[in-house]
């Protein structure tokens, strides 16, 4: 029976984690550090140098130009790029354009922001792929829901609007107001 492998790093980590690189940036030893993305190379004089690299290198894909397509903003095509949190359509004239298309469907439901009461409410999807629902006043009204909203006002606070959620014992409209209690069956 073989031992199960336990180790932090993987194999040709333990290589770089043993090697002591000269910073190129100042020449003093690099160390592999921890931060939010996963385990990187960083420069042992920090802050005074600010040098990193990765320890793995990523694939990088390259921009591919979409032939017929135009920014709406400068007029300069489009491409399929590669971003931190996936694949997205934005201009090839960036930084100066900081256009993007959305390709997520937005879908409106048909229900007015009961915040500002100017605009409407939009369903949206975060970068985890979950359902929201936002004013498209943004960012003049921040105001967000995380479940459909119902085109009914609370009878017990009179807001405007009233959220649908699952329950354990089923379909419930419920006032999002934290303060009201008001929930009733669907």
């Amino acid at each position: 029976m073989s031992k199960p492998d336990n180790s932090i790093f993987k194999h040709h980590e333990h290589a770089l984690e043993n090697s002591h690189d000269p910073c190129p940036s100042c020449g003093a030893e690099l160390s592999i550090k921890r931060g939010k993305s996963g385990p990187f190379l960083g420069c042992n004089n920090y802050p005074s140098c600010e040098y990193t690299r990765p320890v793995v290198e990523h694939e990088k894909v390259e921009d591919t130009i979409l032939p017929g397509t135009h920014c709406p903003s400068c007029d300069s095509p489009l491409a399929v790029k590669q971003g931190r949190y996936g694949m997205f359509i934005g201009c090839t004239n960036f930084p100066e354009c900081e256009h993007i298309e959305d390709t997520n469907q937005n879908d409106d439901v048909d229900v007015h922001c009961p915040s500002c009461a100017k605009g409407k409410l939009f369903e949206k999807t975060n970068r985890y792929g979950k359902a929201f629902y936002s004013c498209d006043q943004y960012p003049t009204c921040k105001y967000v829901i995380n479940y459909p909203p119902i085109n009914e006002s609370c009878p017990e606070c009179d807001w405007a609007i009233l959220v649908t959620r699952k329950m354990a014992s089923g379909n419930v409209a419920i006032c999002p107001q934290k303060k009201c209690s008001y929930k009733r069956k669907l």
